[in-house]
């Protein structure tokens, strides 16, 4: 089992950034990949960002291409979602998430967090 808790989320500006954190306790969390996702009211939920275990390959939507960044810390059990340029339609629950595999499909993800609230004015 791998516990996931994410942490970071707020209220902020158009344009502002924010950095998200997910905590990961249990076994082997250095050997899963990591994603983050996000849902809005009343939208399904879609793939942000996600990075392999080693941190060595990473791919992010192309609707957060050049805006957010990825990043994990395997020492600390800790992935991280850098935030910059938010838009208003960047609005919604983010989560985090744990697989076997780097992938952009919600159901390849074994393992969840709560998610946090990120919310962007115009």
């Amino acid at each position: 089992q791998v516990q996931l808790v994410e942490s970071g989320g707020g209220l902020v500006q158009t344009g502002g950034s924010l950095r998200l954190s997910c905590a990961a306790s249990g076994r082997s969390y250095g050997a899963f990949a990591m994603g983050w996702f996000r849902q809005a009211p009343g939208k399904e939920r879609e793939f942000v960002a996600a990075i392999s275990w080693s941190g060595a390959n990473t791919y992010g939507a192309y609707s957060v291409k050049g805006r957010f960044t990825i990043s994990r810390d395997n020492a600390k059990n800790t992935v991280y979602l850098q935030m910059n340029s938010l838009k208003p339609e960047d609005t919604a629950v983010y989560y985090c998430a744990a697989g076997e595999r780097l992938m952009s499909v919600a159901t390849s993800y074994d393992y969840w967090g709560q998610g946090t609230q990120v919310t962007v004015s115009s």
